[in-house]
């Protein structure tokens, strides 16, 4: 019998580089693997679903599920994780306290960034931020034009205005924004004194997060074709199990504190803390293991917006991968 042939389109991660590579098979199933920028990977996604199997924001792909959109259907597998009560950046002389941020004006990339949703969660329920009384602005991070990708439902109340002849970068810059809600920093952030992250001591405070709460939010899922499952569901199960064995190829090698598996010094350091916070299987996929980060999650979009409806997990993924088994 021959084996079904897909594209993957993906970004390089450590934990995903077994499968690019062959040494983990999919069983019944033929990879054409390609290492391409995310921005890319996103676009043609989102917008032309040119890959049978390819990364892609969670945001956009509940967006797209709550509004009854299910041509795309993600697995488990999560790609990205990247804490968020650091992406907040604030001008220290507008923002010192949380009850400064009424009445101010914040930029997103995006309203349906993932990293924003995870940054509004932070302000709204750790801050309690009321997000009516800000008037946000949507615009590009480093350059002009940037626009959302799916339709949002905002709540009664919010304002948000989409600039599209200005850089988010540039309007904090010049104090024509209080503060800036983004996956990565503004350039100002290096370069204006006056631009700081809201929390000081935010390592220490994403670190408590995650172990009192259990949550390290994920950024990016894997997601396949709803067209290729008609066909084959089973592929589902099979892509699920090589891309959880690949992670737990990449977990062993992180657990070499003898060597460095990536050029970065105190490393192991890195992974001692993330082991204390969450446990030794800090990275795990399935649903069950994730419940606490997807739980919120889809809670935080669909009170921002980006999700039209309040989704459960188990509506997100197939039944057959729910379930890894953890290292």
């Amino acid at each position: 019998m021959s084996k079904l042939e897909l594209t993957l389109a993906v970004s390089h991660y450590d934990h995903v580089l077994d499968i690019v590579l062959g040494r983990v098979p999919v069983e019944g199933i033929s990879l054409e693997c390609m290492e391409l920028p995310l921005h890319d990977i996103f676009q043609r996604t989102v917008g032309y679903a040119d890959f049978d199997v390819a990364e892609m924001s969670f945001a956009k792909y509940v967006s797209m599920r709550s509004q009854g959109d299910d041509r795309l259907i993600a697995l488990p597998v999560f790609l990205s994780r990247v804490a968020r009560h650091s992406a907040i950046y604030v001008r220290k002389d507008r923002i010192r306290t949380a009850a400064d941020f009424a009445g101010k004006r914040v930029g997103v990339p995006e309203w349906a960034q993932t990293a924003a949703v995870y940054g509004r969660g932070v302000l709204a329920h750790e801050l309690g931020v009321d997000l009516t009384k800000i008037n946000w602005v949507q615009a590009g991070l480093g350059e002009a034009g940037r626009a959302e990708k799916v339709p949002l439902k905002l709540p009664a109340g919010l304002q948000l205005t989409a600039i599209s002849d200005k850089s988010l970068t540039d309007m904090l810059d010049k104090g024509e924004l209080d503060a800036v809600v983004a996956a990565t920093p503004p350039r100002c952030f290096h370069t204006n004194p006056d631009v700081v992250r809201f929390y000081d001591n935010w390592l220490e405070v994403e670190i408590a997060y995650a172990k009192e709460k259990k949550i390290l939010p994920i950024m990016h899922v894997l997601v396949v074709k709803k067209s290729v499952l008609d066909k084959a569901p089973w592929a589902a199960g099979n892509l699920f199990h090589a891309f959880d064995v690949a992670r737990k190829n990449s977990m062993k090698r992180c657990g070499n504190l003898g060597a460095t598996p990536v050029p970065v010094p105190w490393f192991s350091e890195a992974v001692r803390r993330a082991k204390e916070a969450m446990g030794s299987d800090f990275w795990p996929y399935g649903l069950e293991a994730n419940r606490p980060t997807l739980e919120a999650f889809l809670q935080f979009a669909f009170e921002q917006g980006v999700c039209h409806r309040h989704l459960k997990p188990e509506e997100i993924f197939p039944p057959q991968t729910h379930h890894a088994v953890r290292v």
